[in-house]
């Protein structure tokens, strides 16, 4: 049977029906693990909440420190763009893949809370950067280990909660995305003001604001590491009542194998032994993205942009060939299968505008409304600071990313139990919403009525759940580490290392950075047909996703 989505059968129905209550212990699981969507579950959930909001304060930081920066550093906006999306985001998705294995074999509370431990570091080693390159080495570290953070929290929450509470679980812990990301701006704007008033050249250690903003987000990480260490590991497959799979032995060794599956050039060592075809097939890949690496150096000038993002897919490409081979039935279920590569296509495209919206905002209101504001002199209105607007913006980014994430989770939890593609119709509203207002927002000469425009932004964020519950539920509990960080290759990768480099790099050919935003409205084409087909295909996928794994060889 091929791995494509085929008819379903009665296997999965059947299967379904004898399953037992989620809630109540399973074969070879004790009595003694907390209930599934229990009250330490619900513990769980808030951790974890807790530690995706750090993950993204020291992710988004970078934003209101972004101009100070600029002017210290003397870089571009490319160069913006390149810190905050590419230098972070290529790794974060390279790295996602072996860790995102590693959750699936090894005890993911364990694998978070080092991760959570090695970021935090790095976000703190940032604040002690004097160069581009040394921000982009710490930048690079932090995207390391974050990439631990989501397929453990995934895989996790998946099996502490019910298939019919999961998108909410998952939105809720998705949340702190937008908590994270809005605290950030109010802390990095308190922490500049406090530390360049307190030292107006610099200050200890000869360090200046945006430096001691990063040291201050980054050291309260570390100390959250060893709490996150304390949780429970649940038991996998238990929320769905199939039994628990067998122990996986040599983890260390899967890990090393999985670690040169996209590390060039152990890639061609690790593929060597698979036979000269999937070697060429590799080479070839790798000439090729060589190339287009040269061609859009050539065009744009951005080199370290291009060899990263080329890197990245290259790395990608070499994993789903070792995947293929060595575990086909996870290569079935998530590359052999068209309604996973269409999500990820067209909830990346989703992230390609909101990672870019979402760290742009910021320098745009500062140079566009504030510095005008203040060169002139005489009273400024109440909301005319650097430090009111990153309140703006960041509360309501906290707000409104938490409110429209939760309730894109709950509504699109209703609408599936009523049409199997129900959560893709609530997820195209993150695309359909937020349009016209982007438009009006980077059109205003008025501050007030940018912030005002911003609100309606918060729909962007009503996908992020229903993203990860869909992906989720198209594979097998084993393989959802791995869905996971090929979920996020989407949300990073493309979403994150191309988008707020996309508008930097339009903002430097145009020198307008309103175009440069602009122009991200172009990706609504696209996101809404990758969509439409996963609305149509999702059906069939999730019925047939057993039988398709049987076939590519899950002893299930």
């Amino acid at each position: 049977m091929s791995s494509r989505e085929t008819p379903p059968t009665a296997t999965d129905a059947a299967l379904r029906a004898a399953a037992p209550d989620p809630a109540s212990p399973g074969p070879g699981i004790t009595d003694t693990m907390p209930p599934v969507g229990g009250a330490y579950a619900k513990y769980v959930l808030g951790l974890l909440v807790l530690v995706y909001a750090m993950n993204f304060i020291d992710r988004q930081i970078l934003s209101i420190l972004a101009e100070d920066i600029k002017r210290d550093l003397g870089l571009s906006d490319a160069d913006l763009g390149f810190l905050y999306g590419t230098a972070f985001a290529v790794f974060y998705a390279l790295f996602g893949i072996p860790l995102g294995r590693l959750a699936d074999n090894w005890v993911r509370t364990r694998l978070l809370s080092i991760g959570l431990f090695v970021w935090s570091t790095m976000t703190a080693l940032s604040g002690l950067s004097t160069s581009f390159l040394q921000l982009s080495a710490a930048r690079v570290g932090v995207g390391i280990g974050e990439a631990s953070a989501s397929p453990s929290a995934f895989s996790m929450l998946s099996d502490w909660f019910p298939r019919e509470k999961r998108a909410t679980a998952l939105a809720i812990y998705s949340s702190g995305l937008y908590i994270g990301g809005g605290v950030s701006l109010l802390i990095g704007a308190m922490v500049l003001k406090a530390w360049n008033n307190a030292y107006p050249v610099t200050g200890p250690l000869g360090l200046v604001g945006w430096q001691a903003a990063f040291l201050a987000v980054g050291l309260p990480g570390i100390l959250l590491s060893l709490w996150v260490a304390t949780l429970k590991e649940p038991t996998r497959g238990r929320a769905e009542g199939l039994p628990e799979p067998p122990k996986v032995e040599n983890v260390g060794r899967k890990l090393w194998q999985d670690i040169t599956s996209v590390i060039p050039p152990l890639t061609l060592l690790h593929l060597a032994p698979f036979g000269p075809r999937v070697l060429g097939t590799n080479i070839a890949a790798g000439v090729g993205f060589a190339l287009l690496a040269t061609l859009l150096i050539s065009v744009t000038g951005d080199i370290p942009q291009w060899i990263a993002i080329c890197l990245g897919c290259y790395a990608v490409t070499s994993w789903a060939q070792s995947l293929r081979e060595r575990d086909p039935p996870t290569f079935a279920l998530i590359w052999g299968t068209p309604t996973f590569i269409l999500a990820l296509l067209g909830f990346g495209s989703i992230s390609f505008v909101g990672y870019s919206i979402g760290f742009w905002a910021t320098p745009y209101a500062m140079r566009t409304f504030i510095a005008p504001l203040e060169a002139a002199g005489g009273p400024l209105p109440w909301y005319a600071s650097k430090e009111m607007v990153a309140l703006i913006l960041g509360g309501w980014g906290a707000a409104g990313g938490f409110l429209g994430v939760v309730i894109g989770g709950f509504v699109s939890d209703w609408f599936k139990k009523r049409n199997p593609s129900g959560r893709i119709m609530v997820g195209a509203l993150a695309c359909l919403v937020p349009a016209p207002f982007i438009w009006l927002m980077y059109t205003t000469d008025s501050l007030g009525l940018f912030l005002l425009y911003n609100i309606p932004l918060a729909a962007g964020s009503m996908y992020v759940g229903i993203a990860a519950a869909t992906t989720q539920d198209l594979v097998l509990p084993r393989m959802r580490g791995a869905a996971t960080a090929t979920y996020f290759i989407g949300t990073t990768l493309f979403g994150l290392g191309l988008g707020p480099y996309f508008t930097g790099a339009v903002s430097k050919i145009t020198g307008n950075l309103a175009t440069g935003v602009l122009a991200l409205l172009l990706m609504a084409p696209f996101t809404l047909t990758c969509l439409y087909l996963v609305y149509r295909k999702l059906p069939l996928a999730e019925a047939t996703r057993i039988d398709r794994a049987r076939a590519a060889g899950e002893p299930i």
